[in-house]
């Protein structure tokens, strides 16, 4: 079954920096273009870092610290001097799916995306992910009739309704054998797009119990 890549959601155009732009070009940067955050490369396109409106803020009003002897600035703040590092990236051809559990996981609005080599080639933001919850509810009726039902499960067609209203899928029915009834609920609510599932679906056989029947006469006594 095929799930929206990375690559699919990603903006191709992505704004970035060398470390050793200088810390108020940065913040110029961020603001310029209004984004919360800026990837940081060096001279092979590899991300080295990211600097965020976070990090241009902590730099510019520091925690208190006790007093030191004053050590004069080797030279104005630079991107390399601000970035947090290492860089959290994502892999274009990994799915969207895990890119929004990354996201979610690390407290994070943005992944610089990298290809096979770790080179820059994207960005992809939480507003391109919130695209997979507006999927059209007739492609997403689309992917369980034709994908899950008839290419996976091999369920003949009529056997069951689909219905889709705002990402939240209903399906009646049957199917032949009680042991599809855990793929075909898994199967779905992987899709893109879909909210949840309601699933009334029965089956006209019980192979759980012959399987076990089966496990039972295999047992050796102790």
């Amino acid at each position: 079954m095929k799930h929206i890549k990375v690559a699919d959601l990603m903006t191709d155009e992505v704004v970035s920096v060398a470390p050793g732009t200088a810390f108020k070009d940065v913040a110029k940067l961020l603001a310029q273009y209004g984004v919360s955050g800026l990837p940081v490369l060096d001279d092979e396109d590899r991300v080295v870092g990211v600097v965020s409106q976070t990090d241009i803020l902590a730099h510019a009003a520091p925690e208190p610290r006790p007093a030191r002897p004053a050590v004069p600035p080797a030279g104005p703040p630079t991107a390399g001097d601000v970035m947090s590092t290492p860089a959290v990236t994502v892999h274009a051809e990994e799915t969207a799916a895990d890119a929004a559990r990354l996201m979610t996981r690390r407290g994070i609005e943005r992944l610089p995306v990298v290809d096979e080599e770790d080179r820059l080639v994207g960005i992809v933001t939480r507003r391109d992910l919130l695209r997979l919850f507006v999927r059209p509810d007739s492609e997403i009726r689309r992917r369980v009739t034709d994908e899950v039902l008839t290419e996976v499960l091999g369920v003949p067609t009529g056997d069951i309704d689909v219905h889709v209203l705002d990402g939240f899928v209903t399906l009646n029915g049957r199917v032949e054998r009680r042991s599809q009834l855990a793929a075909l609920l898994s199967l779905v609510e992987r899709l893109d797009g879909v909210v949840a599932v309601a699933s009334h679906v029965g089956a006209r056989t019980d192979d759980t119990l012959a399987t076990y029947a089966g496990h039972a006469r295999d047992a050796q006594p102790w």
